[in-house]
C-alpha cells in the first residue's frame, strides 16, 4: 500500500467531507489520553513533562501499529478506503477554512474569533480581528494541514497520527506561564522539531501560489517569531497580502510586545481575510497535483 496514494485519497475526503461528526474525534481521545496524565501526575517539573511526552507517545504508537495491523487483515483495496479515511480525520483544511471563512459573515465576530485564537478578543477592533483569522489560517495551514500530510506521505498512519499527538501535546501543554513553563517545555521543544521542515514548506507554498517574486523572502520577518515555525507562514501571507500582521497583542490581559510580520498597510479589512481564504483552491490543486506526480513516480 502506497502512503503517497493515502495521502491524495485522505486529502480529498477531508476536501470532500471535512470532519465526520457522527464519530467521536480522535484528537479528543489524545487530549483525554494527556489529561488523564496530568490529573494524576502533574509536577511543576521538566522531568515530569517528559515523562508525559514518552507516556503519551508510547500509547498513541502502539494504538497506530495496532490499528495498521488490523487494517492489514483486509485486502490491499479495503485496506487503503480504511486507512485513508482514518487518516483524513487528522487533517483539517476543510474545517479550518470553513470555520474563518465564517468570520466573515456571522454576526458576533469577537465570539467567532474567540474560538480560533487565544489572545484576548473582547477589545479586538475589526481589523484585529481580520489580522488574527488571517494569521490563524496561514499558521494552521502548516499545523493542520501541510505537517501531517508530509509525515502521513513520509510515514504511513503512524505518522500522522504520532505528529498530532505531539501538537496535541503542545498546544494543551505548551505554554510559557507559571504552570506549564517546565512541565510544557519538551512538548513544546518536540512540536518545533517536528514543524521545522513542514512550516518552511508551507510559506514557500504560500509565496508561489500567491505570486510573490522572491519566494525566500519571509525568512527576514518570519525569524523574528518567538517560535521557531510559526512567523514563517504567517510573514509568507503578510507578503502575499501586502499587510502588516502580528504586532503588540493581549494574552491573559497583558500586552506581548510581538514584531511585525510584513510590510505592508496595518488597517486590515475583511477583502484581505477573503484574498488570504481565496488561495485554498490553489493549495488543494497544487497539493494533489504534488502527490499525483509522486504517486506516478514513486508509486
Amino acid at each position: 500500500m502506497s502512503n503517497i496514494l493515502v495521502a491524495a485519497l485522505a486529502y480529498i475526503t477531508d476536501k470532500l467531507f471535512g470532519e465526520f461528526r457522527f464519530i467521536k474525534h480522535p484528537i479528543i481521545f489524545i487530549g483525554e489520553l494527556i489529561g488523564i496524565f496530568e490529573s494524576r501526575f502533574y509536577k511543576d517539573s521538566v522531568m515530569r513533562g517528559l515523562l508525559l511526552v514518552m507516556f503519551v507517545l508510547l500509547l498513541v504508537t502502539l494504538a497506530s501499529l495496532l490499528l495498521c495491523s488490523f487494517f492489514g487483515w483486509f485486502g490491499t483495496p479495503l485496506n487503503t478506503i480504511l486507512t485513508s479515511l482514518t487518516a483524513s480525520m487528522f487533517l483539517a483544511h476543510r474545517m479550518l477554512f470553513d470555520s474563518v471563512k465564517n468570520i466573515l459573515t456571522c454576526k458576533n465576530k469577537k465570539e467567532a474569533i474567540s474560538m480560533l485564537v487565544s489572545r484576548d478578543t473582547v477589545h479586538l477592533s475589526e481589523s484585529d480581528i481580520y489580522k488574527a483569522s488571517i494569521e490563524t489560517y496561514a499558521e494552521n495551514l502548516s499545523d493542520g494541514v501541510i505537517a501531517p500530510l508530509f509525515y502521513l506521505t513520509l510515514f504511513g498512519l503512524p505518522g500522522i497520527i504520532i505528529y498530532k499527538a505531539i501538537n496535541t501535546m503542545d498546544s494543551m501543554v505548551g505554554y510559557r506561564n507559571e504552570k506549564y513553563e517546565k512541565y510544557g517545555k519538551a512538548a513544546a521543544y518536540l512540536d518545533d522539531a517536528a514543524n521545522f521542515i513542514p512550516s518552511r514548506i508551507t510559506a514557500v507554498l504560500i509565496m508561489l501560489l500567491g505570486g510573490v517574486k522572491n519566494i525566500f523572502s519571509f525568512y527576514k520577518d518570519g525569524k523574528k517569531h518567538d517560535s521557531p515555525n510559526a512567523g514563517h507562514p504567517i510573514t509568507a501571507m503578510a507578503l502575499f497580502l501586502h499587510v502588516r500582521l502580528g504586532g503588540p497583542t493581549s494574552y491573559f490581559g497583558k500586552i506581548k510586545e510581538k514584531p511585525y510580520f510584513g510590510g505592508g498597510a496595518l488597517d486590515i479589512k475583511a477583502d484581505d481575510l477573503q484574498k488570504a481564504l481565496s488561495l485554498k483552491p490553489k493549495i488543494d490543486f497544487a497539493i494533489i497535483l504534488t502527490l499525483a506526480l509522486l504517486y506516478f513516480f514513486i508509486g
